[in-house]
């Protein structure tokens, strides 16, 4: 199969209908972009709000991001004239319940259906995602997880929650809803394990066989570096992290024992992954070594090439020209090269990985910089891509989608754009080829 044909087949989402419903919680403000994002990657999405969500989002919002009509009550002659709850059930192909709170969750458990949400999925004859989101003592009450393993039982899918910080002041712990595009991954997969099993048509002959990751260590380095010029301020990149954690969850699901070393980054740590935090380049390759032996290493991380030698341990102040008392006068830094990771660990004496990736981010003569980055590092692959400006002269780094060159000895392999989920699904792919072809 090439790698426009996994592209293609990774794509699970285009055409499919997605009836979303949106429980009464904080974290329903998440659902406008996750409805956005089923859009852009071609999903017809409905909704259904509880009385609850109103509290949170207006049915004026959520119409006019799925630009569909919004479906509030179970007693409504016109809804019930012009679709009915069990059309609207069974017409999805997938029904996503997110925020799913306590309540409803237990409403479902119960087989309630004293509202429109409960009744829909009472009738509907279709998969199940619920995504819960709730504070950390409530998911952890043994009542909750009853719920949740009756649920379970009865066939549905569960995503999330992640552990993080809460709405409520000094609240922290399990119980946030799960991102958007880890909600638009959650479902991807559903679709693809339904095609991949259907029991007409059968398993694919050319389905990509990911198995010899299993029980193997697989390390990735994600995200940006923060060099500290004072207590304040620090120097970074763009990095949003997001390629990174994508490949953490997809050598996970392929059975793999992840370690991500992660520099700073607004992303939910994915769950079952050891998820090491750091800040600076110099803490990554710490962490980095900490962790080896690996059997594969990802180099994913934006690294900062220098730090300040020469960070103030307080807060720098402005000072002024004496000559020209108007102008303000920046501090004086000096930098120092940072240690590289990707060399170290390429290069590393008794525990060199057997497979060493890296990444290079190039706005300019992206092949041609990346192959001399995988002659000088002395690491196995490079995965370049283009982080300049596009044309309306927006930045791309830390977007959601990727455009790749996967570049080895053999030459260039070059992959069509996609979102950074599907990317990272033919990254272990390739992994997983390239171990299943190393074995004796």
């Amino acid at each position: 199969m090439s790698v426009t044909d996994q592209a293609a087949d990774h794509n699970a989402l285009d055409g499919k209908r997605v009836l979303l419903i949106i429980g009464g919680g904080i974290a329903a403000y998440k659902c406008l972009d996750l409805i956005r994002r089923l859009r852009e990657r071609g999903c017809q999405v409905r909704c259904v709000m509880t009385k609850a969500a109103e509290a949170f989002v207006t049915p004026l919002s959520v119409g006019a991001i799925s630009n569909e009509r919004v479906f509030q009550h179970l007693f409504d002659l016109n809804d019930e004239h012009e679709i009915g709850h069990i059309r609207l059930s069974r017409e999805a192909d997938v029904l996503v319940v997110a925020p799913a709170t306590a309540d409803l969750l237990a409403r479902m458990a119960g087989g309630h259906g004293d509202d429109l949400a409960t009744t829909v999925l009472l009738a509907t004859d279709k998969p199940v995602l619920v995504a819960p989101a709730m504070n950390p003592r409530m998911w952890a009450h043994p009542a909750t997880q009853r719920n949740i393993a009756q649920l379970k039982r009865d066939g549905l899918g569960v995503v999330g929650p992640e552990a993080g910080e809460m709405a409520e002041r000094d609240e922290t712990g399990v119980g946030r809803m799960s991102e958007p595009m880890a909600l638009v991954d959650a479902i991807a997969q559903h679709f693809a394990k339904a095609a991949g099993s259907s029991s007409v048509a059968g398993p694919k002959p050319d389905a990509p066989d990911t198995s010899a990751l299993a029980n193997r260590h697989v390390l990735i380095t994600a995200g940006p570096t923060h060099e500290p010029i004072d207590p304040v301020r620090y120097i970074a990149n763009r990095s949003s992290g997001k390629q990174g954690y994508a490949i953490a969850r997809a050598a996970r699901d392929a059975g793999a024992r992840v370690t991500l070393v992660s520099g700073p980054t607004a992303l939910p740590p994915p769950q079952g992954v050891e998820v090491v935090d750091v800040e600076t380049a110099r803490d990554m390759l710490a962490a980095v070594e900490r962790a080896l032996p690996a059997d594969v290493a990802v180099c994913a991380a934006a690294v900062a090439d220098w730090h300040v030698s020469n960070a103030a341990t307080q807060k720098l102040k402005k000072g002024t020209n004496p000559d020209r008392p108007a102008i303000a006068v920046g501090p004086s830094l000096t930098f120092a090269e940072n240690p590289d990771i990707l060399a170290t660990i390429a290069q590393h004496r008794t525990h060199r990985p057997g497979l060493v990736i890296g990444f290079a981010a190039e706005t300019n003569d992206v092949v041609a910089n990346a192959q001399g980055k995988l002659a000088r590092k002395g690491c196995d692959w490079i995965i370049a891509n283009d982080v300049s400006r596009d044309a309306a002269g927006r930045g791309v780094m830390g977007g959601d989608d990727n455009r790749v060159h996967l570049i080895t000895a053999d030459g260039v392999d070059t992959w069509p754009q996609a979102p950074k989920t599907q990317v990272a699904g033919l990254i272990v792919e390739a992994i997983a080829r390239a171990l299943q072809k190393a074995k004796p």
